[in-house]
């Protein structure tokens, strides 16, 4: 329930419905999600260790407000160098198990795209990169997170929702391809300053 929670809470702060500094409260997300607010507090102080949610004495838990256009350049950068590296370490263990995930995390993009559905979009878009991030070290997924969430924070979309949609799909036939210098390109490309 936990995941539920913060998957639902991320995709509302990254598609705009919950704003920027707004206080986040235990009592209606326990009403919502019919649980204690025991679990919602758990998946509160999750959302904040990723820094989708900042706690401050006496303001509570807030949404966290979009990172300065230099922050948001230094999040850029420090994204590329570690997908990079990360592919670099995962492509030539990733299997046929992992392209079929990435094609289903495609599709999953492309139905959300059509749609212009931008909760899911974003929280797609996560799972994606987060995907090789994650085959390649445990260890600098939840650094690469805490920075991926501040950049979509501020996420911003093209007018047209099927470019997000090409711009993965390049990334993940590259992989499938396991074209190492086409894939860091299409991530490179993908991943841009605002």
């Amino acid at each position: 329930m936990r995941e539920q929670i913060c998957a639902t809470v991320r995709a509302e702060v990254f598609a705009g419905e919950m704003t920027n500094d707004q206080p986040v409260r235990e009592q209606p997300l326990a009403e919502r999600f019919g649980v204690s607010r025991g679990s919602v507090r758990d998946a509160l102080l999750q959302l904040s260790q990723e820094g989708v949610l900042v706690y401050s004495p006496n303001r509570g838990v807030r949404v966290s407000s979009p990172p300065s256009d230099t922050e948001f350049r230094l999040y850029a950068k420090l994204r590329k160098e570690i997908e990079g590296h990360c592919l670099d370490v995962c492509m030539d263990q990733l299997t046929e198990e992992d392209d079929r995930n990435l094609t289903n995390l495609l599709a999953t993009l492309e139905d959300s795209c059509r749609r212009a559905d931008l909760s899911t979009i974003t929280e797609t878009d996560l799972a994606m990169h987060r995907y090789w991030v994650r085959c390649a070290s445990k260890e600098l997924e939840s650094v690469w997170l805490n920075i991926t969430v501040r950049m979509l924070i501020a996420y911003t979309l093209l007018e047209d929702y099927m470019e997000v949609y090409q711009e993965h799909a390049a990334i993940v036939e590259a992989i499938g391809r396991r074209d190492l210098k086409a894939a860091k390109r299409a991530v490179n490309e993908n991943i841009r300053y605002k």
